[in-house]
């Protein structure tokens, strides 16, 4: 692409200021070596916009997950007298439910994506998530803090859509897993660096700064991806098989959202009370929060690249499963030994390993739900599991506050148990059709 443009310009004459040619020869050099790193994961059958806008698209996303992880984790800070609102931490559970809840919308949300140009979803989506952090951050009450967060959730959303169906226009189903493996680092990412990053300015200034360079760095990358795609030219739609009618899902289909579900409201049940319970029973600040986040971000990586590299190969409904039922027993010892830090945050750790790679495994599951319309069948099972991380987060904040880490763990292994059972139900009747 950047040969093309330097024999573009050359045909037009050849003149180019020292200075400009000097900035031309850094952007190229920077996409160079994106491309040479690319080249290592995806081989050239892998479409060539795939393999040049893989890293755009990665680094966006990781700025734009970590704006919508921030809050879970510094719940207690946001609810504190010190930084915060002055309220209980089942208050702000409320208020992040809410926000979730709207994510229920996604599935329109995937009709707006089938309908414009994917980077146009994007733009719309990555615009919407700057304008929701950044309210959060001049919030000054709980009802805008909850529209700010709404918008974060909903909107980045329809950049998640968008990003799914350019994909799944370029990159046949059977070869998806792995470029989604690959793309979904960034939910590791955005917890290992993004979200560690903003706890350390939580803890030297306050949660409020932290959000506003998160908005800031959304907006930055916004705008190189937006110049990205609109280089890489028209979309291609890419062949696919087996799928349903145009426009409609079978009833089996059903199951996969369902599963999706119970994964991400069970992920929900300990993400919105884990940093809660490091502050209450080992009087952990912010700092500490992020380092633990920074730890599990490592966990999620592991999940996002074993998902890359095994989900095409073993199975995507069978990699479901395994992640759903690796959360139960480390769920039920996190509840079992929720007062000792080491083994609780190596239960928290597994958990986290086997949420990860289930979630990403069901990527591709969802984008191939409705044949010509990506956009709607990923939108319905995010937006499912949307639902069902509204509706856990009040079950386990309310539970927390009763019981401790340990009455939201449970709740958190009968999710995974939904999961497991339904994606299981789901690889059955596909077999037999």
């Amino acid at each position: 692409m950047f040969l093309h443009g330097l024999s573009h310009r050359r045909r037009g004459g050849g003149r180019l200021h020292r200075a400009g040619g000097s900035q031309s020869s850094h952007h190229k050099r920077q996409r160079l070596a994106s491309v040479v790193v690319l080249d290592r994961l995806l081989d050239d059958s892998y479409d060539r916009a795939v393999r040049q806008n893989l890293v755009p698209l990665t680094v966006t996303r990781i700025v734009a997950n970590t704006g919508y992880r921030f809050a879970p984790p510094f719940i207690a800070i946001i609810a504190g007298a010190e930084q915060g609102f002055d309220v209980s931490i089942a208050d702000v559970g409320v208020i992040i439910s809410v926000s979730e809840l709207a994510g229920f919308l996604a599935p329109l949300l995937g009709t707006f994506v089938d309908r414009v140009s994917r980077r146009t979803a994007m733009a719309v989506g990555l615009a919407g998530a700057f304008v929701g952090i950044m309210l959060m951050a001049i919030a000054p009450n709980l009802v805008v803090l909850c529209v700010g967060l709404t918008l974060v959730n909903l909107l980045k959303s329809c950049f998640d859509l968008g990003m799914a169906a350019w994909i799944s226009d370029r990159v046949p189903y059977e070869r998806r897993g792995r470029v989604v493996g690959l793309t979904e680092t960034s939910w590791a990412l955005s917890l290992l660096v993004g979200v560690s990053l903003l706890g350390l300015v939580t803890a030297v200034s306050t949660w409020r700064v932290a959000c506003a360079i998160g908005g800031v760095s959304i907006a930055g990358c916004a705008l190189w991806l937006d110049r990205r795609l609109r280089e890489s030219g028209e979309i291609v739609r890419a062949a696919s098989h087996e799928s349903a009618p145009a426009g409609k899902m079978t009833r089996r289909a059903w199951l996969v959202p369902i599963s999706m579900f119970g994964l991400m409201g069970g992920a929900q049940c300990i993400f919105v009370t884990f940093g809660a319970w490091l502050a209450d029973e080992f009087d952990f600040g912010a700092s500490r929060i992020a380092l633990v986040g920074f730890a599990l971000g490592i966990g999620e990586l592991v999940s996002s690249t074993s998902s890359a590299r095994l989900t095409d190969r073993i199975g995507k409904e069978r990699s479901v499963a395994l992640g759903s039922l690796l959360m139960i027993p480390s769920a039920l010892l996190l509840a079992a030994f929720d007062t000792w830090l080491v083994v609780g945050l190596l239960g928290l750790a597994v958990f986290i390993i086997g949420f990860e790679y289930g979630v990403v495994s069901m990527l591709p599951l969802a984008t191939q739900l409705v044949e010509s319309a990506p956009g709607k069948g990923f939108g319905l099972v995010i937006g499912v599991g949307t639902f069902g991380r509204g509706v856990l987060t009040i079950v386990a904040t309310t539970l927390y506050e009763d019981r401790g880490i340990a009455g939201a763990a449970l709740s958190g292994i009968a999710c995974a148990v939904l999961s497991a059972v339904a994606v299981s139900a789901f690889a059955r009747t596909t077999r037999r059709a």
